[in-house]
């Protein structure tokens, strides 16, 4: 039934999809980051994706671990060449990832930086200029080994609410086993933000995200974490936000895996987003049934459980997944990095990056060594995104002891449309915010969040593909509720949303 029901919708979709194609153009950079160090290491390796100097071109933030953090300027031409040159930036050493969220409402990108030691919030200044915040907005924290973010404007509030992630307790003498940190929350108050909210117990969280998963108006918190230092006795985690609580398991059944990264997106058409999680082995995507999660079968293609080429069939070990329409034929494709945590036995060492097509049959079909993607370094956080204004989705990739890659999209692809939200109030973002974009029958729905993925996070347009369309009609239930009205839009061209004041 679940199969038939993907093939009809995507019989409304575009025809068969193109043969995707990728060059690095990452090799073009004279000093091309590398997430580097050991144990506090193994894990983490993001990279923010925002724009920092308003020039509508994705700017990039790459976690160092114990080299120093780089932040990357884009120089591409619209239609050109993907091309960056380096920034200079304060060297900040620690830094496992970063999320763009506008955190003081001023309509500048701020930056959400985790590291091992205290965090960091930086306030966006313009022209890619920062200065620590972290002290004025009352985010002085602890000296502690942050793996995830995640943030939401609650009701009322003008500045959001941010939840941490911590992975082990590094103050905890017997551990690393069984001595995972607890989470962090912090809400606003008048004067900055208050004391921490702990988020107990915690299970060694390596991604969150606060979704409104069932389109119910109320968002939640799900947290993904690993088993390999719980051990025993945790699981994936989902959270009423207000008051905070923990799902009772007849809300929520229980399961437990080696929980690497979130990403979200509707892929079945009735506008409820599905949840793919990451893992050493199997790869988990759970498809959402009017708010009750469903493991997806065996036969959809997207467990990707060990690797697609060469001998090594132990199981893949997975990091950061991202959905995306690679070709823009009307459908989400799947990008997840791959790479052995370090020198783990029971997992493949040569494991590269899959790259899953979904076909008009609603299976997705690996497609990353005849894209040129099939690199085999230990890939870590990445993004999906259009990084020189040609319609097409390119793909960044961070890498531990290895140099970051940056692949350009140079395959066939369908029409598009860019979608740029500009918020009310100091959610400048629209975070909350639901996009539906209708062709014929078929709509796409898209939800505005920061945090999922691998320590990796992105701000900016939504990406649609439109396949063979050359126009359709868009909408915007905004985060207070406010339902916009059906608008005609073109293909193949940027638009910018406003909420209504």
């Amino acid at each position: 039934m679940m199969r038939l029901c993907f093939a009809l919708l995507a019989l409304l979709a575009a025809p068969a999809q193109a043969d995707p194609r990728f060059t690095n153009r990452a090799a073009t950079l004279a000093n091309p980051p590398i997430y580097g160090g050991e144990w506090e290491h193994f894990v983490g390796g993001g990279v923010a994706i925002f724009d920092c100097d308003a020039d509508a071109r994705p700017d990039l933030f790459v976690a160092g671990g114990t080299n120093p953090a780089h932040l990357l300027r884009n120089t591409s031409a619209p239609g050109g060449e993907v091309a960056y040159g380096p920034v200079d930036i304060a060297e900040t050493l620690g830094v496992t990832g970063a999320y763009p969220i506008d955190i003081n409402g001023d309509g500048i990108l701020d930056l959400a930086v985790l590291r091992v030691g205290p965090d960091q919030f930086w306030q966006g200044l313009g022209d890619c200029k920062f200065r620590d915040a972290t002290a004025d907005w009352g985010l002085t924290n602890g000296d502690r080994w942050s793996t995830a973010f995640t943030a939401t404007w609650e009701a009322g509030q003008d500045w959001p609410t941010l939840v941490i992630g911590h992975y082990v307790d590094r103050n905890r003498p017997d551990g690393p086993f069984e001595a995972c940190d607890d989470n962090s929350l912090y809400r606003p108050t008048p004067q900055g933000y208050g004391e921490e909210t702990t988020i107990s117990p915690g299970y060694c969280a390596l991604s969150m995200l606060i979704s409104d998963w069932t389109r119910s108006g109320t968002p939640d918190l799900r947290i993904s974490n690993d088993r390999h230092y719980y051990v025993r006795g945790g699981y994936e985690e989902m959270w009423h936000l207000n008051p905070l609580a923990p799902y009772d398991p007849a809300e929520w059944p229980r399961i437990s895996l080696w929980g690497m990264g979130i990403a979200s997106r509707d892929i079945t058409g009735d506008g409820l987003p599905e949840v793919m999680m990451t893992s050493m082995g199997d790869q988990l995507l759970q498809i959402n049934r009017g708010g009750r999660m469903e493991n997806a079968p065996f036969g959809i293609g997207t467990y990707a459980h060990q690797p697609y080429l060469g001998d090594d069939g132990r199981p893949s070990t997975g990091w950061h997944a991202e959905f995306g329409d690679m070709d823009n034929d009307g459908r989400d494709d799947l990008f997840i990095a791959k790479g052995n945590v370090d020198q783990m036995p029971s997992n493949a060492m040569r494991d590269p990056n899959n790259l899953l097509m979904q076909g008009a049959d609603g299976v997705f079909v690996e497609t990353g060594a005849q894209a040129g993607i099939a690199t085999l370094d230990r890939s870590r956080g990445a993004g999906l995104v259009d990084l020189n204004a040609d319609g097409r989705l390119d793909i960044v990739v961070v890498n531990r002891r290895a140099p970051m890659e940056i692949w350009e999209n140079q395959g066939d692809a369908g029409n598009w449309l860019s979608v740029l939200l500009q918020g009310a109030g100091r959610n400048t973002q629209a975070v909350g915010a639901w996009v539906e974009l209708r062709v014929g029958e078929r709509v796409q729905a898209r939800e505005v969040t920061v945090g999922g993925g691998h320590v990796s996070g992105q701000a900016g347009p939504l990406h649609f593909g439109l396949g063979t369309a050359d126009a359709g009609d868009i909408r915007v239930i905004w985060p207070d509720g406010t339902v916009g009205d059906w608008q005609a839009v073109q293909a193949n061209t940027p638009i910018t949303l406003t909420a209504p004041n």
